[in-house]
């Protein structure tokens, strides 16, 4: 009689390992070039880099139907910072997708979506927070972690308070607007390994809350992780 092997669960972090040394070119950057930065961002967790102007992040979606929180600072002065008035005014356009310049509050190019394997990325519908929790879903949500709690968290790496936090970027988040003007908050486009990709137009400080909502399917109610890749493409 043969014997049967049990072998135990994967871990977390065999796991994570896995993701990151994925050969399937679905996860790899979506634009070639040097690996300056390859990063996993643990579910429900803070991310942030400075990438450098040419640079090009892609954030990859490793399980589908992830929400990822962001916003975008100049490296050099933080006071310039991502606008979503100034963005959409410019390019009319409430949805982000290839082609999209992510414009600061006066006006100057932070970062270029060059690469988008999703097609529709939101830029309304805010950041979760633990009063907006509160809000919407009741008393019981309130001391959930939120986006903006990972937002002040990582932004006092880089001297940032509750001041600094303007109207954020949400990646592979889909909210659609009725024709009377309300916000949906619905299932994601996305799908495992689906990306985006960013081109820093300037040194960019890019501040990420991987979202840990679960009381809307803004993340199908179960945030998983995500990748991070910084590329430095040949000249």
């Amino acid at each position: 009689m043969n014997a049967t092997i049990a072998t135990a669960p994967q871990s977390e972090a065999q796991s994570r390992q896995d993701a990151l040394s994925q050969p399937d070119p679905k996860f790899a950057a979506l634009v070639s070039g040097r690996v300056i930065l390859d990063e996993y961002v643990e579910a429900r967790g803070p991310w942030s880099a400075v990438v450098a102007a040419g640079d090009v992040l892609t954030i990859v979606d490793l399980e589908g139907n992830q929400a990822v929180d962001c916003l975008l600072y100049s490296a050099a002065d933080v006071a310039t910072r991502y606008s979503a008035a100034v963005t959409i005014a410019a390019q009319q356009s409430i949805i982000l997708t290839t082609g999209s310049v992510l414009r600061s509050d006066d006006g100057d190019a932070l970062m270029t979506v060059v690469a988008d394997e999703v097609g529709v990325h939101d830029t309304i519908g805010g950041a979760c927070s633990q009063e907006s929790n509160t809000l919407r879903y009741g008393q019981h949500t309130h001391e959930q972690h939120a986006c903006v709690e990972n937002f002040l968290i990582e932004g006092s790496k880089w001297g940032l308070g509750k001041p600094d936090m303007v109207s954020n970027i949400n990646w592979f988040m889909n909210v659609p607007v009725d024709p009377d003007g309300a916000l949906g908050i619905v299932d994601g486009l996305s799908a495992p390994g689906k990306r985006v990709a960013l081109r820093a137009e300037t040194d960019t400080l890019v501040l990420v809350s991987n979202c840990p909502q679960i009381n809307n399917p803004c993340n199908g109610f179960n945030p998983t992780p995500v990748r991070m890749i910084v590329t430095r493409p040949e000249a």
